[in-house]
């Protein structure tokens, strides 16, 4: 398997202390973490950061599914690059693919799954469509 192509968006990321556990590599659940914060400066990327979302909008994303596949280990002060590839954004959803490379090596690949909701009611609704047109151009 080769590294990211041109077409993702990659957030480089180095592993702390705070990130591993007694064996020295990063703990499982800190993947979950690490790709929340790609996921965010995805968005910032396209111009979006998700407070100044939720202020001028009333849109927020919230995670619906994660499904995660740990393949090989990261470890103290690794420098990791953690890939966001859209793979369906539509209505009131979105659904993404993501990894954690090391080098050449793929560590952890899965699929995260958010819903866009109303910030006072936590409803479902529409992505606001400027985000929308940004994500899906």
């Amino acid at each position: 398997m080769s590294p990211p192509h041109d077409a993702c968006f990659v957030f480089p990321l180095r592993v702390y202390w705070e990130d591993t556990d007694a064996g020295g590599i990063v703990f499982y659940a800190n993947y979950l973490k690490f790709f929340e914060r790609a996921r965010t400066e995805w968005l910032r990327a396209a111009g979006f950061g998700q407070q100044a979302l939720a202020e001028s909008t009333g849109a927020l994303f919230v995670v619906t599914d994660s499904r995660l596949r740990y393949l090989k280990p990261a470890r103290l002060d690794d420098e990791l690059r953690v890939t966001v590839q859209p793979l369906r954004i539509a209505g009131a959803s979105l659904r993404v693919a993501q990894q954690a490379w090391c080098g050449e090596a793929l560590l952890v690949e899965g699929e995260i799954g958010a819903a866009c909701v109303d910030k006072g009611t936590f409803r479902p609704r529409r992505i606001p469509t400027d985000l929308l047109a940004r994500l899906t151009a």
